[in-house]
């Protein structure tokens, strides 16, 4: 499920659902609060994927993999489309941010490869180490 931006940073661009933590909430909850806010989607069986700390704009990245509740979605106040993707459909030029590029790029790697989406630690050191 990814999220056509409505906002600055990368207006336009597309974008896995995400955002900051509020106050008091675990990143679980936080991951669920920014998939309704962001494609009114309701998810459950939320798994951490992936963790990537990015050190040159101090801050650390957490991807979780989900289901939707019951399949519906659409764009929130910070998003103007929202749409499920195939990997060949999947507009890998117009990501918003080199961590969904290497996020996305690792789900289908490892769906391809029949692997259980075992959770990763990596780091991204500068803006072209993510691949995007």
């Amino acid at each position: 499920l990814l999220c056509r931006r409505a906002i600055e940073p990368r207006r336009d661009y597309w974008t896995l659902p995400a955002g900051f933590m509020e106050n008091g909430e675990t990143t679980e909850e936080g991951a669920a609060r920014e998939t309704w806010e962001e494609a009114r989607a309701q998810v459950r069986d939320l798994a951490l994927y992936r963790v990537y700390d990015v050190p040159y704009i101090n801050q650390v990245y957490l991807f979780y993999r989900c289901s939707l509740v019951d399949g519906s979605h659409a764009a929130g106040p910070e998003s103007t489309d929202t749409r499920l993707f195939h990997r060949d459909e999947v507009p890998w030029d117009e990501l918003a941010f080199p961590s969904i590029y290497r996020a996305l790029r690792a789900f289908f790697a490892d769906r391809e490869a029949g692997r259980d989406y075992p959770l990763a630690v990596e780091t991204i050191y500068r803006r072209r180490d993510a691949g995007g």
